[in-house]
């Protein structure tokens, strides 16, 4: 199977081909393990695991951690803040990702056969479609240090604040500004791309917003097919690659 590096990937927020210039280093100088500087983090990296779209601890994942630049660690420590004085904590599902861990979802979506987690991730789909509809590509914008996945865990309830949809899962479903407008905040509930007519409500609409707008208030820049992915603007690798592994690095900042 032919594999293109695609503009935008529900998984990968791919670069342009125009863009494809790697520097690949193992140099992890400039990065942090996140919960020393956002202690009050949550954290269920999925890729440590097998409940994830593989279904296999994903290569590259050392240990269940979350390793940031330090400027990006140090911007959501605010979001973390704000979020915290509305009632909700910071649940971190993936940050920095290896290219290693990249290069595993590749050869798995080349894998078609394999539909393990097809019922829990991808139902609306033929695997054979992921690199031609955008889902799986060659490059990450997590493995450029500043890009991370997370949701809102809420303290009243104790319990995951209702965004109306998992996270990783293929689909329109996932987009920010299903069911709303993602710009104004609006839910319309009107969404006519979900394969199967699914809606969420306007709670579930606003509760995405919720995050959408901390992030954006210190620093980071949603991504248009993901309403968990956010980078920040101005991250500090836009041209490296990194390759070092996921696990504790040394407190010393």
């Amino acid at each position: 199977m032919s594999v293109i590096v695609v503009l935008a990937s529900v998984l990968c927020s791919c670069q342009s081909e125009q863009e494809q210039v790697m520097n690949p280093t193992e140099d992890s100088s400039q990065f942090v393990t996140l919960t020393d500087v956002v202690p009050d983090v949550i954290l269920e990296i999925r890729y440590f695991g097998t409940y994830n779209f593989v279904g296999d601890r994903i290569d590259g994942y050392l240990e269940p951690t979350a390793l940031l630049t330090k400027v990006a660690a140090d911007s959501l420590k605010a979001v973390s803040d704000d979020v915290m004085a509305q009632g909700y904590r910071l649940k971190i599902y993936d940050a920095y990702r290896p290219q290693k861990a990249v290069d595993h979802f590749v050869r798995w979506a080349e894998n078609v056969p394999d539909i393990r987690m097809r019922d829990y991730f991808y139902p609306d789909l033929d695997k054979s479609v992921l690199f031609d509809q955008e889902y799986i590509c060659l490059k990450s914008g997590h493995t450029r240090g500043s890009t991370l996945d997370l949701t809102l865990f809420d303290m009243n309830t104790e319990k995951e604040l209702d965004m109306g949809g998992t996270f990783d899962w293929f689909g329109p479903e996932s987009h920010p500004d299903f069911c709303g407008n993602s710009e104004t905040g609006e839910y319309t509930g009107v969404n006519q791309q979900s394969p199967k007519g699914r809606r969420i409500t306007a709670e579930q609409f606003a509760n995405r917003m919720i995050l959408r707008e901390a992030m954006m208030r210190h620093g980071f820049k949603p991504f248009d097919t993901e309403w968990w992915h956010f980078t920040l603007k101005d991250e500090p690798f836009p041209d490296t690659y990194f390759t070092f592994p996921v696990k504790q690095l040394n407190a010393v900042r």
